[in-house]
């Protein structure tokens, strides 16, 4: 898959495109792109996604925007999985945002991608303060197609949704509606060394954006094993800013520094809480590195 960012230069061909976030590029973003890709090859052009960076409600009001539940190479990520030939990373700031429904049509649809087939659903909206509809993007040189929701068990599946059923730790509602085990990947970086002093080693990784979860919970590490890990804001000591994920394997304690390792989470053990001293934090850890075992000893 060719990933293209920034500025769009005119497009070699034309292409059947689909517009949105994805975040979580969830079950009903894979059917959407399925139709894509499947339109791509019917009429012999190039499949295609736009999708932004950051999130539009990120910029503007970073404040109340909605926790993140992929980052943007793992996004891409799932997308080429789909089988999708090209994703354009438009950077969404104040002059894209600023574009009027008309000028991003003539500009991004026509000119940029040379959109020859569109896919959206009946509430898309786009331009500046979203005046822009599906009835705009109708006449315009391109066949338009409309998707419709998908539900599963009456349930329209949205990014909302998970989110919701992860912020309340049901992982299995989660996994249907995403169409997968909800995980977090990200490089390790160095640490304090405080989990290593308390003798449960940690591997640390920041979080850029708000997760749609917080806590300690049990969890399976791609390529390395079982494990438990914190999310959150370390509060007994050395708290940090920004959320930071830290894992603990069970069964090994390899040097993971500058790798870059996929966490999927299979269950929560507790909320984070401030401990009065170290030695109440280590024997917190302590029991749920106990709960983590008779987890995986039920489970197999």
């Amino acid at each position: 898959m060719v990933v293209t960012h920034g500025s769009l230069q005119p497009a070699l061909g034309p292409c059947a495109l689909t517009i949105g976030n994805f975040d979580g590029v969830h079950r009903g973003h894979r059917a959407l792109l399925d139709r894509v890709g499947a339109k791509a090859r019917d009429i012999g052009v190039t499949s295609c996604v736009l999708t932004f960076e950051p999130h539009p409600r990120e910029f503007f009001a970073p404040q109340s925007a909605p926790a993140r539940l992929t980052r943007l190479r793992d996004k891409l990520e799932l997308i080429a999985a789909a089988g999708i030939d090209r994703v354009h990373v438009i950077r969404f700031e104040a002059r894209f945002a600023a574009l009027t429904a008309a000028r991003f049509i003539e500009e991004v649809l026509m000119r940029g991608l040379r959109t020859a087939w569109l896919l959206v659903g009946r509430d898309f909206r786009f331009g500046a303060q979203r005046k822009g509809d599906f009835a705009t993007l109708q006449g315009h040189g391109f066949d338009l197609g409309e998707m419709p929701d998908v539900l599963l068990e009456g349930e329209r599946v949205s990014s909302s949704a998970a989110r919701a059923a992860l912020m309340a730790g049901d992982f299995e509602r989660a996994e249907r509606l995403l169409g997968r085990a909800y995980s977090i990947s990200g490089k390790v970086v160095h640490g304090a060394r405080l989990g290593r002093d308390l003798g449960f080693p940690t591997a640390n990784i920041p979080l850029p954006h708000r997760p749609p979860l917080a806590g300690i919970y049990v969890v399976e590490v791609d390529r390395h094993g079982r494990g438990v890990a914190s999310v959150g804001y370390r509060p007994t000591i050395n708290p940090v800013p920004q959320p930071l994920l830290e894992v603990h394997l069970l069964e090994s304690n390899p040097a993971l520094y500058g790798q870059r390792l996929r966490v999927r989470f299979l269950r929560k053990l507790r909320d984070e809480a401030k401990f009065n001293d170290l030695d109440a934090l280590r024997q917190a850890i302590a029991q749920d590195a106990a709960q983590a075992r008779e987890y995986f000893a039920r489970h197999g």
